[in-house]
């Protein structure tokens, strides 16, 4: 059920005022009032994380009517945006924070950013990939605004954080060092995609500060946001819930060194807060640290880390760090590792880019399978009022209006294009699961 569905069972017990005893019969010819017990507020132990994975497919410029499509997908992302703008703590909701995972939005407006030309990389023509992601100034005057207009739903009403994703740079060009060899669809392997399409890598961020930066209308003066990196490439967060301060990490795409220093730098102003770490690229839906093979940043340039890079020299280091939160990769995963303190992180994928029953019932037909969306995204919720505090992931559609445990055509619709090879249960429970944060406490003391 959504958070504003008020059949949902309540995460937080009602206050229960007590009253006193009727006062007892005496000799006084007056009455003696009875006292009454003030009320006692109930601790609010419970609150939700909303996460955006992949929004990209819904802003894509070639996803709306103006371009011939049967529907505007953009609806779709701003319907999203909504929902979660009506369930946030403060309009009465449970909702105590926003991350969104990167791949805001599609498109490029670079062949090729100014930086890497700089340094000596080649960039060479991708005939697969040009097709669908080619350069165009569509970005900045269909896609850009409308993922400014939905974020604007949640601005000055909540903590958030954007991390960039791939598809958010400036440019997004194939690396001469893995050329594609593929010209057409139909001769693309899926057995060995960086063979077959190449190997593309991003670069330049202008595109993406000048909506999400740290001097934006969205996070400049804001309490909350504590502190930012190249220009909000990296960003730092605090907000307050469940009976904790928490501090949260928005890092950018295969970050490198330097962010990973920053992030360790801020991490080192707020000791003891239980930290979450958001980031585009770090987890296969196989559950492995391994880059998508066709985006594989480090492979084009070393500067850049890989996911096993950045669990060793940041996540791995940092105690407070105990959950993990990426996209990116087409799927959903979790894993548990314990860090260098012997002590557990978290590490949740989820993207829903690749979903497409909402094309298809539009009568959408394409060589390639039209990746949507379909309205799913993820709702945490934490419960720290149990001996043992809880973390809840319900997947959830804001446009089927359906838990994915509760939608009967869930599987058929979404297994055979992620992982076929589990069981219709098994595979609604990739989306519905529970995990028991045994030694949250133990690390960072009761509420």
């Amino acid at each position: 059920m959504p958070l504003s569905d008020p059949t949902r069972r309540p995460r937080v017990a009602p206050v229960l005022v007590a009253l006193a005893g009727l006062a007892a019969a005496c000799t006084y010819s007056a009455p003696v009032p009875a006292p009454v017990q003030a009320e006692v507020p109930v601790a609010d132990t419970a609150f939700t994380i909303a996460v955006l994975p992949d929004t990209q497919n819904y802003l894509d410029y070639t996803h709306q009517t103006a371009e011939g499509f049967p529907f505007d997908a953009n609806e779709m992302f701003l319907e999203q945006m909504q929902f979660v703008a009506d369930n946030l703590e403060s309009e009465g909701g449970e909702i105590a924070f926003v991350s969104s995972l990167g791949d805001v939005w599609q498109h490029q407006t670079l062949a090729m950013d100014e930086e890497h030309e700089a340094r000596g990389f080649e960039r060479v023509p991708n005939p697969v990939m040009d097709a669908h992601f080619a350069p165009t100034e569509k970005v900045k005057t269909v896609e850009m605004p409308k993922a400014h207009e939905g974020f604007s739903l949640i601005a000055g009403k909540t903590p958030f954080s954007v991390v960039p994703g791939n598809h958010d740079y400036d440019s997004m060009w194939t690396s001469a060092k893995f050329p594609p060899q593929a010209t057409s669809p139909a001769e693309v392997d899926p057995h060995d995609l960086k063979k077959s399409l190449g190997v593309v890598h991003p670069g330049g961020l202008d595109n993406f500060r000048s909506v999400f930066g740290a001097d934006t209308g969205f996070f400049k003066d804001q309490p909350w946001y504590v502190a930012s990196h190249e220009g909000g490439a990296d960003s730092a967060q605090v907000f307050e819930a469940g009976g904790y301060r928490f501090l949260h990490i928005g890092l950018q795409f295969d970050p490198p060194d330097a962010s990973l220093e920053w992030a360790a730098s801020v991490i080192a102003q707020y000791p003891g807060l239980p930290t979450i770490v958001s980031t585009h690229d770090y987890m296969t839906k196989e559950g492995e640290r391994l880059p998508n093979p066709i985006v594989d940043g480090h492979a084009v340039d070393p500067i850049n880390n890989s996911p096993e890079m950045v669990w060793e020299k940041l996540i791995r280091q940092q105690d407070q760090i105990f959950l993990v939160l990426c996209g990116h990769e087409h799927g959903q995963a979790w894993r548990v590792d314990d860090n260098a303190f012997g002590n557990s992180v978290w590490q949740v994928l989820a993207d829903y880019q690749d979903r497409g029953q909402t094309a298809k019932d539009a009568g959408v037909q394409s060589v390639w399978p039209v990746g949507i969306g379909d309205g799913w995204m993820r709702l945490m919720s934490f419960d720290f009022g149990k001996d043992v505090p809880e973390l809840t992931v319900e997947t959830y559609s804001t446009y089927y209006r359906k838990q994915s445990r509760d939608m009967a055509e869930y599987a058929g619709w979404y297994k055979a294009g992620e992982k076929p090879e589990l069981s219709d249960a098994a595979f609604h429970d990739e989306d519905d699961y529970v995990l028991v944060l045994d030694d949250f406490r133990s690390r960072f003391g009761t509420p």
